[in-house]
């Protein structure tokens, strides 16, 4: 693929030297003169100085033939600019964004970017559920249809465990993805039973997760507002 990313901090840095390790066609956009001299070293030509949010600049960058644009400045304004003149004027198939402030994610869902990173949100989301509960993570955010992937370990007292996947009552908007068992992955049926120790990978919806984790593991895992 050709990607551009616009962003020359460390997670557009990051991307960029692993999606050049993965053998992918990248140019790096970054605005700051001193920054793009600290890049131009390790990714050579690959790393272009400009306003990304500029006609010419895309237009020099090769945007017209982008397979990807990855926006992840630290400006959610911009941002959404380049993901739109990409999307509107080149013509770029996927655009990805990072949404900075929270309460901008769903500005940017409704202004059609619907591939958004909000790491503020993942790292509440991991910070929720460590308060809440030991036995389940969430492993990913899902932004192009708002779901989430989570691991929850069934232990000897869990409601589910003993039941056959059909027997747990589940929230329509919740799938069991895998089960984990020992040193093997279970693609599980309604009849697949789930067991004690048993990791089992789930798809949710945001909302939905708290009522998954509950058929699974129980209330009373989740623990008493006065616990100690």
């Amino acid at each position: 693929m050709y990607v551009i990313v616009v962003g020359g901090g460390k997670v557009g840095y990051y991307l960029t030297r692993t999606l050049v390790a993965e053998g992918h066609e990248v140019t790096l956009i970054e605005q700051d003169r001193e920054r793009t001299a600290r890049l131009t070293p390790e990714f050579g030509e690959a790393v272009v100085h400009g306003d990304g949010c500029e006609v010419r600049v895309m237009e020099d960058a090769g945007m017209s033939r982008a397979d990807c644009v990855v926006a992840v400045t630290g400006h959610d304004e911009d941002n959404i600019v380049i993901c739109q003149m990409a999307q509107r004027y080149f013509g770029v198939p996927r655009q990805i964004a990072r949404v900075n402030n929270p309460e901008n994610e769903e500005l940017f869902h409704v202004l059609g970017i619907t591939e958004t990173v909000a790491s503020t949100r993942i790292i509440y989301s991991l910070i929720d559920q460590e308060v809440e509960t030991g036995e389940s993570l969430l492993l990913t955010a899902v932004k192009r249809g708002k779901m989430v992937v989570l691991a929850v370990d069934l232990k000897h007292d869990s409601p589910a465990a003993g039941k056959m996947v059909k027997d747990v009552h589940l929230p329509g908007e919740c799938v069991l993805a895998a089960i984990i068992r020992e040193d093997h992955i279970l693609l599980p049926s309604g009849t697949t039973e789930l067991q004690t120790d048993d990791t089992v990978i789930a798809v949710a919806t945001p909302e939905s997760q708290h009522v998954l984790r509950d058929a699974l593991i129980g209330v009373k895992n989740l623990g008493a507002p006065n616990a100690t």
